[in-house]
């Protein structure tokens, strides 16, 4: 056993987990938090999932993890309320640290968490299908439909103005004032592009203002793979709750078009092979409302094709931000990889426009 590992192990035991933990390994690849897979010994005693919490991202990690907590509870409770098997499968939950709280802070200032880990379970990264998008759209359909009646204090914004457009535009606008990394005067068409839809992109926030569109509860991260499936390939439950805060239905949804129905990369150096998947909106569009229906306003049905041209433009506008500041913030591969993916975010946009008439008709049904 290498010395992080044993570290690993140290820090597992300040929780109050069941059975003696035979190793801890690296898990995935999250771009935020750091993830490790935690076995025990004996088949009869669960296996867990160790994260170490960002708390450059997320700076309020207590209140992150009560988010987290009264989220899970409140589907916990719904789902046994409705009979459903097996619900320890079907919602996320975490383990106590033996100090009582939802979190372990060590003597170096990380934040630690454990879940327990789901077995047999698996998500997708890529290769989207309408089915496996239907599949998606009920989850999130069902993810938001269940927290839609979740009492007390509203949540807290995990990540505040995550999903802000005018905040994100008055970032911007920032960022192309100071022309920190001098690249403005080769990208000016881009800055007029943006400014041209601004007003438009805006008006969430101008009807949340006056009382026509409602906060409720948001995951704010509905790519497909943050979506559970068992081995027979159903849905068991939405994961990875760190973003789940108060946002507009319209950006969930959009959030997953964006991600899921472009047919091609996000950062891809090949603009022709970018547009909107028609197929994947409509079979996404369809599982969504399956579920969310019933508890939505006509105000939000309405919106929700425009919630996709919303966070595709809000997305340009962050990696264009970034790559006028100089790449403060995103990861890039090379000197000009924040350029390609604005580019390539503005041309889904453009297809998405282009697209819009019939991606309302489809929402309409």
């Amino acid at each position: 056993m290498n010395i992080q590992e044993q570290q690993l192990m140290d820090i597992v035991e300040q929780f109050d987990v069941k059975g003696k933990v035979s190793s801890a390994k690296p898990l995935g690849a999250g771009h935020i938090n750091d993830s490790y897979k935690v076995n025990t010994e004996s088949p009869d005693t669960p296996d867990y999932v160790l994260q170490r919490v960002n708390h450059n991202i997320f700076k309020n990690v207590e209140g992150l993890q009560e988010n987290i907590r009264r989220v899970t509870d409140h589907i916990r409770n719904k789902l046994t309320s409705a009979g459903v098997k097996d619900v320890e499968n079907r919602v996320l939950r975490l383990a106590i640290a033996k100090n009582g709280k939802l979190y372990h802070n060590d003597t170096e200032g990380n934040f630690w968490r454990i879940l327990y880990f789901i077995p047999d379970s698996h998500s997708y990264d890529e290769g989207i299908t309408p089915e496996l998008a239907m599949y998606a759209g009920r989850a999130f359909g069902d993810f938001q439909s269940m927290l839609a009646d979740i009492p007390g204090e509203p949540l807290i914004e995990t990540i505040p103005n995550f999903h802000n457009m005018e905040s994100r535009l008055a970032t911007f606008r920032q960022a192309v004032k100071d022309n920190k990394a001098g690249r403005l005067i080769k990208t000016q068409y881009m800055v007029d592009e943006i400014e041209k839809r601004a007003d438009e992109m805006c008006k969430a926030e101008r009807m949340n203002r006056e009382g026509i569109l409602p906060k409720r509860i948001n995951h704010c991260d509905t790519k497909v793979n943050n979506v559970l499936f068992d081995k027979n390939n159903q849905v068991l439950c939405v994961v990875d709750l760190d973003t789940v805060m108060p946002g507009y239905v319209l950006s969930d949804f959009g959030d997953f078009m964006r991600t899921g129905a472009n047919t091609g990369k996000e950062d891809d150096p090949d603009l022709n092979k970018i547009s909107i998947d028609m197929k994947i909106f409509e079979a996404y569009t369809k599982g969504y409302l399956e579920k969310a229906k019933s508890f939505l306003l006509p105000v939000e049905i309405e919106n929700l094709a425009f919630g996709a041209k919303l966070l595709t433009y809000m997305q340009t506008v962050r990696f264009f931000a970034d790559y006028l500041d100089g790449d403060l913030y995103y990861k890039i591969h090379s000197p000009e990889h924040n350029w390609q993916r604005t580019v390539a975010q503005f041309k889904l946009l453009q297809s998405m426009e282009e697209n819009f008439e019939e991606m309302c008709r489809i929402v309409k049904g």
